[in-house]
């Protein structure tokens, strides 16, 4: 078996309200210097064989599809 990871993340453009809570919490709770926060999913897909370019290409529709809204979110699909 295969690992494989794929990260959706909001597009930069699209507004981020938890990331924004997240960075606000940060100061009330003494984290000094963080300026901003985005938050995103992070799925781990095992696989079955070797991780070749058809089993990504097969991974990123699967993203495309299913993992990610990709009007407002990007993905990365890489082997872990």
């Amino acid at each position: 078996m295969a690992r494989v990871v794929v990260d959706v993340m909001l597009k930069p453009e699209i507004l981020d309200p938890q990331g924004q809570a997240i960075a606000g919490a940060c100061s009330r709770l003494g984290f000094e210097g963080i300026d901003q926060v985005r938050q995103g999913k992070r799925f781990e897909v095992e696989v079955e064989g070797e991780v070749d370019e058809a089993k990504l290409a097969d991974l990123r529709r699967l993203a495309e599809t299913l993992l990610a809204n990709t009007v407002i979110e990007d993905f990365e699909v890489r082997p872990a």
